[in-house]
């Protein structure tokens, strides 16, 4: 008879993560919030002039990246560390400030790995719900009445995801005053699209952390890039935790070829303005209710034929997400061009 290794506790409390379908390859992708384009061409370019075998075979030096991003980002180098993605955000922040034992605090419904990293961490999270009654606006009293002395971290995503919620500056600031002993991170993944940013308070704050990442508006999921940025004496504290070599050689030269190529974000982030507006337009007509967004998603809803839409969808070559799990009746598509919305409505039209 053998015995059984278990894992710490937290792993077996924690609930697990479903990742993104496989299959989705050549199919409008409308179901994950990514460019629906794909990324600036001067990425792929510099990528490829990247790839020799000197440069793989050499770990990744970061120093030149920074200072093109963080150049970028209007701050010093000392204020930002590479991330693998915003996830690894997430669990570094956890790693550095947040003790087994202490609470974090998130939102329901948003982002599933806030929850996932500080359940891995063995905290206790405290969830306060987004009222749909409410059209899903920001529950800012709920949230300052939950902070609390044991309070750790916490977690905003701005707008969030997946209500398309914004929160606005003051909020933003309120809910930063009332923590002063925790980590406040703004998730800044859709700022692109929202133009609503913490950046610019990191002075002001020593408790505020904010999270940017390359996988939505710049079109590079698939490449896991992002960083976190804080006061330096944070960022010294981060790195100190951080693996050595998290974010890979391909990623960091992606990353400086993207935002020396701001025109193309800046053209792409226009045409999804215009294709949200335009679909807004559409689901109204379909008489359907929508939630607004700040972000390339919108959430509506479809009644009890959620599931039903989403499989149909998939059978024409439309990935849609279903959400209803946590917003009853809710799904939520990913906000491309006008093209790829129109074509969205015509077979939605037909499914409905």
């Amino acid at each position: 008879m053998t015995n059984e290794l278990l894992p710490r506790t937290a792993v077996i409390q924690m609930k697990a993560y479903s990742p993104p379908q496989n299959g989705r390859g050549g199919k409008l992708r409308l179901d994950f919030n990514e460019n629906t384009v794909g990324c600036s061409p001067a990425v792929i370019a510099a990528i490829t002039n990247a790839l020799t075998g000197e440069s793989l075979s050499m770990y990744p030096e970061y120093s030149q990246a920074r200072s093109a991003v963080s150049s970028f980002l209007g701050i010093n180098e000392n204020q930002m560390t590479f991330t693998n993605g915003t996830d690894e955000a997430i669990q570094l922040l956890f790693n550095t400030f947040v003790e087994a034992g202490s609470e974090v605090l998130v939102l329901s419904p948003s982002y599933a790995m806030y929850r996932f990293y500080a359940e891995l961490a063995g905290a206790v999270v405290r969830q306060v719900e987004y009222k749909v009654l409410d059209d899903l606006a920001f529950p800012l009293e709920a949230v300052l009445g939950a902070i609390g002395p044991k309070t750790r971290a916490v977690c905003i995503s701005n707008p969030n995801n997946p209500t398309g919620t914004p929160v606005s500056e003051s909020q933003l600031r309120l809910v930063i005053a009332a923590a002063p002993n925790a980590a406040v991170l703004v998730d800044e993944a859709y700022v692109e699209f929202s133009g609503i940013t913490a950046m610019g308070w990191l002075a002001e704050y020593p408790q505020l952390f904010v999270s940017r990442t390359f996988s939505k508006a710049f079109g590079m999921a698939g490449i896991r890039c992002g960083c976190l940025c804080s006061q330096e004496q944070n960022i010294a504290w981060l790195r100190k935790a951080q693996s050595p070599y998290s974010v890979n050689v391909v990623a960091v030269v992606a990353a400086v070829a993207a935002v020396n190529d701001v025109a193309y974000v800046r053209n792409y982030v226009n045409e999804v303005l215009a294709a949200r507006s335009f679909l807004e337009e559409g689901l109204g007509a379909l008489g359907l209710r929508w939630y607004a967004s700040a972000g390339n998603f919108i959430l509506f809803n479809v009644g009890s034929r959620a599931s039903t839409i989403r499989d149909q969808l998939k059978q024409t070559g439309i990935l849609i997400r279903d959400r209803s799990y946590e917003i009853s009746g809710c799904v939520r598509v990913t906000i491309g061009t006008r093209a790829q919305m129109k074509q969205f409505l015509n077979e939605l039209e037909k499914v409905l």
